[in-house]
């Protein structure tokens, strides 16, 4: 049974840091692209980071470049989302979705599972 669980998430202030990690069963993070989407009340979910299964290519929205950092460890089989220099724009609730195929990166529905998300709140 392929699943994905998030942890790392909770309240931070304003230019503080946070740890995501997305542990997988089931599959090997190393043979599927692995992203990472958040949903804010009221707003849709949109992709925030990708990183691809071909050739490891990474990428991220225009709205955390230079702040957050995808990264995958395949000796435990989880794959990280560092996020830095945090803003109170990107609270939200976080998820890992993982695509046995090269997904459009930032579209949701190109991937075929997701977890059941981490809250991340940032106060200004």
């Amino acid at each position: 049974e392929v699943q994905l669980v998030e942890s790392g998430g909770g309240l931070v202030q304003t230019g503080g840091s946070l740890r995501l990690s997305c542990t997988a069963s089931g599959f090997v993070v190393d043979d599927y692209a692995i992203g990472w989407f958040r949903q804010a009340p009221g707003k849709e979910r949109e992709g925030v980071s990708t990183m691809s299964t071909s050739d490891g290519s990474k990428y991220y929205a225009d709205s955390v470049k230079g702040r957050f950092t995808i990264s995958r460890d395949n000796t435990n089989n989880r794959v990280y989302l560092d996020m830095n220099m945090l803003k109170p724009e990107d609270t939200a609730v976080y998820y890992c979705a993982a695509s046995v195929y090269s997904p459009r990166w930032d579209l949701d529905s190109d991937y075929d599972y997701y977890g059941q998300g981490t809250q991340v709140t940032v106060s200004s």
